[in-house]
This record gives C-alpha cells, sequence and structure tokens, in this order.
C-alpha cells in the first residue's frame, strides 16, 4: 500500500533526524521528507529483480527495495550489523541481495554506473531495468550528457530519474541553467522524455510503467523528471535559509502522505482505525530498529583490509 510505504519512509527519516541531533548518527546526513511518492509510485512497477542506484539521499531508496529497517539504521550508526557493514553510513548504503548498488557521495558518479548495470543485463540477455536516481544538481555534470548519449545508442533498459525537488544544495535550478524544465535534456538524444508530478504515487507509477515497459522490450531507455520538494534542508547541517516559509508550506499543503491518507479515508478503502494500526505497525519496526542499532556491535579494525578489492565482479559469465 502507497500509504504505508510512505509513512514508513516519513517516520524513519523523522527518527533519523532526530538520532542525528541526540548525535548517535555521525557524519552526514540527508534526510528524504516529502519526496516519499517517487520511491512509491515506482516500487509498484518494479520487480525484485531489477536493479537500483542513487545518490547520497539513499535510506529511503533502500528501504523500498527491501532492505531492512535494522540494516539501515545500523549502517546509520556505523555498526557492524548495517547494510554495507558500518562502512558506508548514511550516503552509501549497499545490498546485493536485494540489487541495489548505492548510495554514492560523488554528485552525478552514479549515473554512468546505472548505465553500466543496464549494459551488464542487456549482455546476459534479462529482461530486467536499472533504474537510476540523482538530483538536479547532478544534471550540470558532463558524465549525465555522456551517459544518455551511451544509453540511447546501445538501446540500454534503463530508467533515468531526476528527482528535481528545485535546490542544489541551496542554489536554485534557475540559478544554474538556462533549461529550467530538466526532462527536456533527454530529448537531444531522441530520448523519450518527460515531466512527472513527483508528489502523486499514482502519477510516478504511470510514468514508471511506461518507461520500464520500453526498457523490458529491449527500446532502451527514458528520462522522467519527477517534480517534487523537501521539507529538509540540503542535509542537517542546512539551515535552508535560501527558500521562504511559505513555499515550503505551499508544497506542505500537497504532501502525498497526507493526500493519499485523505484519499483512503474518503473512498472508504480504510478507516481511521485501519490508518492508526498501519502508523503503530511501522512506529514499531522504526523503533525496534533503533533498538537494534544501539545493541549492535561497532565493525572489529580488521574490516578495515576487508571488500577493498574484489576478484570477481557481480556478474559473472562462466
Amino acid at each position: 500500500m502507497w500509504y504505508e510505504q510512505m509513512y514508513f519512509m516519513r517516520r524513519f527519516e523523522e527518527r533519523a533526524g532526530q538520532l542525528y541531533g541526540m548525535q548517535k548518527i555521525k557524519g552526514f546526513c540527508h534526510l528524504y521528507i516529502g519526496q516519499e511518492a517517487v520511491m512509491a509510485g515506482a516500487m509498484s512497477v518494479l520487480r525484485s529483480e531489477d536493479c537500483m542506484i542513487t545518490a547520497y539521499r539513499d535510506h529511503a531508496h533502500a528501504l523500498a527495495k527491501g532492505i531492512s529497517a535494522n540494516e539501515v539504521m545500523a549502517e546509520l550508526f556505523g555498526k557492524a550489523t548495517g547494510c554495507s557493514k558500518g562502512k558506508g553510513g548514511s550516503m552509501h548504503m549497499f545490498s546485493k541481495p536485494h540489487r541495489f548498488f548505492g548510495g554514492h557521495g560523488i554528485v552525478g558518479g552514479q549515473i554512468p554506473l546505472g548505465a553500466g548495470i543496464a549494459f551488464a543485463e542487456k549482455y546476459l540477455g534479462t529482461d530486467n531495468v536499472c533504474v537510476c536516481y540523482m538530483g538536479d544538481g547532478a544534471v550540470r555534470q558532463g558524465a549525465f550528457h555522456e551517459t544518455l548519449n551511451m544509453a540511447m545508442t546501445w538501446k540500454l533498459p534503463v530508467v533515468f530519474i531526476i528527482e528535481n525537488n528545485n535546490y542544489a544544495m541551496g542554489t536554485s535550478v534557475g540559478r544554474t541553467s538556462n533549461v529550467t524544465q530538466l526532462y527536456k535534456l533527454g530529448l537531444a538524444y531522441d530520448m523519450p522524455s518527460e515531466a512527472v508530478d513527483g508528489m502523486s504515487p499514482e502519477a510516478v507509477h504511470d510514468a514508471m510503467e511506461k518507461a520500464v515497459e520500453l526498457a523490458r522490450k529491449g527500446n532502451g531507455p527514458s528520462l522522467l523528471e519527477m517534480e517534487t520538494y523537501r521539507y529538509k534542508g540540503h542535509s542537517m547541517s542546512d539551515p535552508a535559509k535560501y527558500r521562504t516559509k511559505e513555499e515550503v508550506e505551499s508544497y506542505k499543503a500537497k504532501d502525498p502522505v497526507e493526500i493519499v491518507k485523505l484519499k483512503l479515508l474518503s473512498s472508504k478503502f480504510a478507516t481511521e482505525a485501519d490508518i492508526d494500526t498501519i502508523n503503530k505497525r511501522v512506529t514499531d519496526v522504526v523503533e525496534a530498529s533503533v533498538k537494534f542499532a544501539e545493541e549492535s556491535p561497532y565493525p572489529d579494525p580488521s574490516e578495515l583490509f576487508i571488500d577493498v578489492y574484489s576478484d570477481s565482479y557481480p556478474y559473472i559469465v562462466e
């Protein structure tokens, strides 16, 4: 259910923010609060075998891909039971079993990697799709344009998703580009491209359904610009003074979590009691993950020398 998925992401992120303030979580921490519809709408189209890669605002992506709240929270705490063994922290979530390939701290660095994963799927003859997420700031990188050109030329099964929350750190889209409708950048490569209401899981689902079907049938990539918004700053250290309270409130008025809840209630698909049950279930899972992270051990110092190099790759052709 979209509501439960989005409330889960929201509650987890709110708790992570609290724990960061308590210094339980160290380093950087980029919250996803406000953007949950982008992930919820996409996951109702994707299969577990499909691959996903994203930037450093990755907690919700990891949870949506099926990594447990325990593993994600433990990773935020830097504990050995985290999905990256406590070595990645907030920005570098990974899980090979869940086909989740990060979590990348270098802006735009994941974009060519996403195309590479899609190339591997095509080479192996699967009909799996790679979904490659990025922020609006990443489209300024040259690697974005090189990758779109290559992906379209080779008809790779990849869906590029720009999560346009209007600000690259604290810089608005309009201050960095003459092209503010970012989906139009894909048209230069004759790539199917469109803008999508990223505050609506229904709109995201419909756009993803078309893009994923194209990719599965061997017809190549698509570029989707999800028009969304983050209620918090770029990271926990950002007071977000570059925008007005009125602007933030105007987006909160169409908050995806609340809108979907109201639709469930008004259409009688759920009662207030049902919503309360969902909320309690989610809160219990999140609180259990905090307890799990608190009680988990830190990695042994010997882990510094493990997983640095590998003699094999995720895809091996015998």
